[in-house]
């Protein structure tokens, strides 16, 4: 089963058995690919659902950052279940070593010469780390060997 079934069955099963949590994250997953789909006209699919969840997750992290410097406790923990229901719908992510062998296949592909040439490693990188590793991760450790050049 594709993660796009999975997450529309579970709002269904979510909805059924009143789990108010994992509700309103997985409609507000569901009516963010809505919008993805009527304001860029993309076509709703996996890709898309990757895409959604990866920037939903991302946000929670942003607000988990301020929280922590309010002391909302409280809200760190609600965001946090809010991120670990959202990564049920990401693909298996990568280990450590997975991510740094696809970054040196990259770097041995391009060749960089100085650290200008980061957004060709990216753009090498991101198609087969997308959703599959916290793409803040890879940007840090290719952005630290390209400084080394």
């Amino acid at each position: 089963m594709d993660l796009l079934e999975k997450m529309k069955k579970d709002l269904i099963t979510a909805m059924k058995e009143k789990d108010k949590d994992k509700l309103t994250v997985l409609r507000m997953v569901k009516g963010a690919m809505q919008l993805e789909v009527i304001n860029n006209k993309k076509e709703e699919n996996e890709e898309l659902l990757i895409d959604v969840v990866s920037r939903q997750i991302k946000m929670r992290k942003e607000s988990i950052l301020e929280f922590e410097k309010g002391n909302r406790t409280d809200l760190v923990e609600a965001t946090q279940n809010e991120i670990n229901i959202l990564k049920e719908y990401l693909p298996k992510q990568l280990s450590e070593e997975e991510i740094d062998k696809i970054i040196d296949d990259a770097f041995n592909k391009i060749n960089p010469t100085s650290n200008k040439e980061m957004g060709l490693i990216m753009r090498e990188v991101t198609p087969l780390l997308k959703g599959k590793a916290d793409m803040k991760l890879v940007s840090d450790k290719i952005k630290e060997r390209v400084s080394k050049l």
